[in-house]
């Protein structure tokens, strides 16, 4: 299925689907009597079914007498006998705020429901981070069975909009508490209390979590890349991850927060108290899934604080936003990829206090962009303009250099490269000065390339044909897939593209051909293709910036080489010629590297006569 539409494959695979459940499901039916068992094998089919998660939703249409199923449960279900009545009608609680609805239901005490208010997916719907696609599960033990709170009514007492108790209560009044209380932020406070609980709890007692993470953005495919499990080692201080690609699962011990991350959205259990002393985390990937991208469980050990629990949770449900998850100073920013080492400090201390300064303005995003790109051209300028001036200066010595070529073809090439290095040293010309400010200049193109695609400012934001800034800009959808390329065409990426190419040309043409290896003529002019095939995908505010930057180099080519004349440069370099001075560090250093390897090369010819 694509853009939702069927073809025949997937008719004809639902339909046989569908009749192979109707198939199991009728020669699978239990009995009544099968119904009634009081068995051990009966309580472990239920742990099984609370462990995998397409069975996490309790089946409501169970129509059975309420006389029967009071003593049949009772039994069954020993001390929660009056809290599993399958039957029973649920409750849903509401809590709410200006960004939030949350939705907790009474079968299992657990949230079903999250919306962000301020946000809607890629096609128009509201935004559910939750929405029956999660449990939270707490197991209990008690007459040598096990029991699940997922499979237990809890009866509900709300308080105002934001403050909710959900309450378990065991025969002789042993009680199970989930307080909830929401805030003006994302942040759900949720805390686990139990009150003369301990017969029922495991030594260890573990909170089960699992979720099936909904897709919410254009580009499944970017989407389910940029979907992980993450989670935060407090005494390291590093946050670490399960992979974004394929199945995955770890065991960690002392992590103090765990968060199911997708593309723009995340949600966050921490644990205030500390620390969970114990994790199990998986993530399965959902390849060909449209409307799911991953399955994410975490099996997270609680401590007991004289046999009972009073644990204080927080549940973050909100947007990848860096300023607000800074504010939590839980390191949930590092969710993020702004790149690592001086990217991630260029986009931390430059790009993003930019972006909110100009953002503060109403400005559109795009022109937004452009600012930034022209901002950021302005301040590089001097490191541009001495790199062009550099490879002008090689230009104009280029006839110099060739006729040194030709008088050492056939001879020593160590000698050659004494006598380029001390023409460069007489006419003052450092051959790496054009080569620094651009490697300068690298650092900030790769930062730009990990911003633009995790800025959820720029999701669902329109500039020009573009409408959303944060996935691709498809002018034509193909009626097929190209591999390395995609089944659409996206502007800003074909013009970034063309204006690469006319930028090498120009720049070969300012620097000269390289005799020396001219296959790279070739290859400077094959990357700008294979970025076509990268760049498709990605942002479209990614491949617009770095258009602008294309074009705005190309004025800045235009101006220095109507600024530059060649023949001043060539009469100041013989005027340095004439006057030499004294060889700089560089310049000496490369003379004694050059120095050595001929001795180097010498001892060997010897050693081989």
């Amino acid at each position: 299925m694509r853009e939702g539409k069927f073809d025949l494959n997937t008719l004809i695979g639902l339909f046989l689907i569908g009749g192979l459940l109707v198939y199991f499901s009728y020669t699978n039916k239990p009995t009544e009597e099968e119904l009634n068992t009081d068995t051990v094998e009966q309580q472990d089919s239920t742990q099984t079914s609370v462990n995998t998660f397409e069975e996490k939703i309790p089946s409501q249409d169970v129509a059975v007498a309420d006389s029967v199923e009071s003593d049949s449960t009772i039994t069954s279900y020993g001390p929660f006998g009056n809290a599993h009545k399958q039957n029973a009608e649920e409750k849903l609680f509401t809590l709410e705020n200006d960004l939030l609805e949350l939705v907790v239901s009474s079968k299992g005490g657990e949230l079903v429901k999250a919306r962000l208010k301020e946000y809607r997916t890629y096609d128009s719907l509201p935004l559910n981070l939750m929405d029956k696609n999660n449990v939270f599960n707490l197991k209990l033990l008690a007459q040598n069975q096990t029991y699940n709170t997922h499979d237990l009514n809890f009866n509900g007492v709300l308080k105002n909009d934001s403050t909710l108790v959900m309450s378990l209560m065991a025969s002789s009044g042993q009680k199970l508490e989930y307080r909830y209380s929401l805030s003006n932020d994302y942040m759900l406070n949720w805390e686990i209390v139990t009150n003369d609980f301990e017969d029922y709890l495991e030594s260890e007692p573990v909170l089960n979590w699992e979720m099936r993470a909904l897709r919410h953005e254009k580009n499944a495919k970017n989407e389910k890349l940029n979907t992980e499990l993450e989670y935060r080692l407090p005494e390291d201080k590093d946050v670490d991850n399960l992979s974004s690609s394929g199945d995955d699962q770890e065991t960690e011990s002392n992590i103090d927060w765990v968060a199911y991350k997708q593309q723009f959205f995340s949600s966050i259990l921490w644990n205030k108290n500390g620390k969970f002393t114990r994790a199990q985390l998986t993530s399965k990937a959902l390849e060909d899934d449209e409307q799911n991208t991953k399955v994410f469980g975490s099996k997270l050990s609680l401590t007991k604080v004289g046999g009972e629990l009073s644990i204080p949770l927080g549940l973050y449900l909100g947007p990848n936003k860096y300023d607000i998850l800074k504010q939590y100073d839980r390191d949930f920013d590092k969710l993020i990829p702004l790149g690592w080492g001086i990217l991630g400090w260029i986009n931390r201390g430059i790009v993003i206090n930019l972006f909110d300064w100009l953002q503060g303005y109403g400005i559109n995003y795009g022109i937004i962009i452009l600012i930034i790109a022209v901002l950021i051209k302005l301040i590089l300028f001097p490191l541009t303009y001495t790199s062009y001036r550099s490879m002008a200066k090689m230009r104009v010595l280029k006839p110099e250099i060739d006729e040194l070529n030709e008088k050492f073809k056939d001879k020593d090439q160590m000698k050659k490269q004494q006598a380029t290095m001390q023409l460069y040293q007489k006419a003052g010309v450092n051959p790496l000065g054009g080569c620094i400010p651009m490697l300068l200049q690298f650092p900030i193109l790769i930062a730009l390339f990990r911003f633009f695609p995790s800025s959820i400012e720029l999701r669902q934001q329109s500039f020009l044909w573009a409408d959303d800034l944060s996935t691709y800009d498809s002018i034509y959808n193909l009626p097929f897939d190209i591999p390395f390329y995609g089944d659409h065409i996206s502007l800003f990426t074909l013009l970034m593209t063309v204006s690469t190419l006319i930028y090498t040309y120009m720049n070969q043409q300012l620097t000269g051909q390289n005799q020396q290896y001219p296959q790279l003529k070739y290859m400077m002019y094959l990357m700008p293709i294979v970025f076509l095939g990268v760049f498709n995908n990605y942002a479209a505010g990614l491949s617009y910036y770095y258009f602008v930057a294309n074009m705005m180099t190309f004025g800045q080519q235009f101006a220095i080489r109507a600024y530059m004349n060649d023949e001043k440069i060539l009469q100041k370099i013989k005027e340095k010629k004439e006057n030499p001075k004294k060889e700089n560090r560089f310049m000496r250093r490369m003379k004694e590297l050059q120095e050595q390897q001929e001795q180097n090369s010498n001892r060997k010819t010897r050693r081989n006569k």
